[in-house]
């Protein structure tokens, strides 16, 4: 089955979509929302509001002392959580519906044995970014979509809602079976809304992009950004969408958007594209 795709792309990289895939329609954006949510911690800081090296146990007082955690080691993934919540999943396809708002306050109370390796070594962590977001939602009194629409999309110029766990229904593009139902996705609107639970369509995503890595409109990129020698990016995945958005020093940039798309190909399509463009 031909797999729906959308290419947004800046300084000669053609923009198109192939097999129904609509660049105006909200789609899931799975670990991109990583990088909104490190931009509103680093916002945060610039206020004062906060510091990235405050101690997780200052904000969160259900923390155990002294973990040695901090909202910088949880940005950076070096804190040493592990990469999913380690409870038991209600659903072998959807390994977030038991994540729910009381699991998480068990895990933070239990911080020391939830950790499964040492502060300050490299591990992707998906728990690091829910518990990094109740920090933030904590230190400021406000829900994570108004430190989104305040910090990040309202900044940028993208509107109130443009990105949000919640799009209305009709303007949703998901993946579909054989027989054209919807098919079913992961549960990413409770604790792991940071995460990974944002949609926007891939016009948004591709604003967000570059206000955030080429025009630089809020200041240096949050560290969520995977940095390479002369470029940043960063992909997403959920049980039925895949996306890569990356930019380079010289002003390239691509946002790849596909629907049941395997990831490590989202990205090899994304970087060829950004490849072959500077030749």
């Amino acid at each position: 089955m031909p797999i729906p795709t959308c290419v947004l792309g800046g300084k000669s990289i053609r923009d198109y979509s192939t097999h129904g895939h609509n660049p105006d329609q909200f789609v899931e954006l799975g670990s991109l929302t990583k990088v909104v949510t490190g931009t509103i911690l680093i916002q945060l800081a610039k206020a004062g509001t906060l510091s990235l090296d405050d101690p997780l146990d200052h904000w969160l007082d259900e923390v155990p002392n002294e973990t040695g955690i901090t909202l910088r080691h949880l940005a950076e993934h070096t804190s040493g959580l592990p990469r999913l919540p380690p409870i038991p999943p209600a659903s072998y396809r959807d390994p977030y519906a038991s994540f729910t708002e009381p699991a998480l306050q068990t895990l933070l109370g239990d911080l020391r044995n939830v950790v499964t390796g040492p502060v300050g070594k490299t591990e992707y962590s998906n728990l690091g970014y829910a518990v990094l977001g109740r920090a933030l939602t904590t230190a400021t009194g406000r829900t994570y979509q108004q430190l989104a629409d305040e910090h990040v999309l309202g900044p940028l110029g993208l509107g109130t809602g443009a990105m949000t766990a919640h799009p209305p229904a009709a303007q949703r593009l998901v993946p579909r079976g054989l027989l054209g139902r919807p098919r079913n996705r992961w549960t990413l609107t409770g604790p792991i809304l940071p995460a990974g639970g944002l949609w926007a369509t891939p016009r948004t995503a591709a604003r967000l992009l570059v206000g955030l890595t080429i025009d630089r409109r809020l200041g240096e990129p949050a560290p969520t950004w995977v940095r390479g020698p002369s470029s940043l990016w960063h992909n997403g995945a959920t049980r039925g969408s895949t996306v890569f958005a990356g930019a380079h020093d010289d002003g390239r940039w691509i946002l790849l958007h596909r629907l049941h798309g395997d990831p490590a190909r989202t990205d090899r399509l994304a970087v060829k594209t950004l490849t072959q463009q500077a030749k």
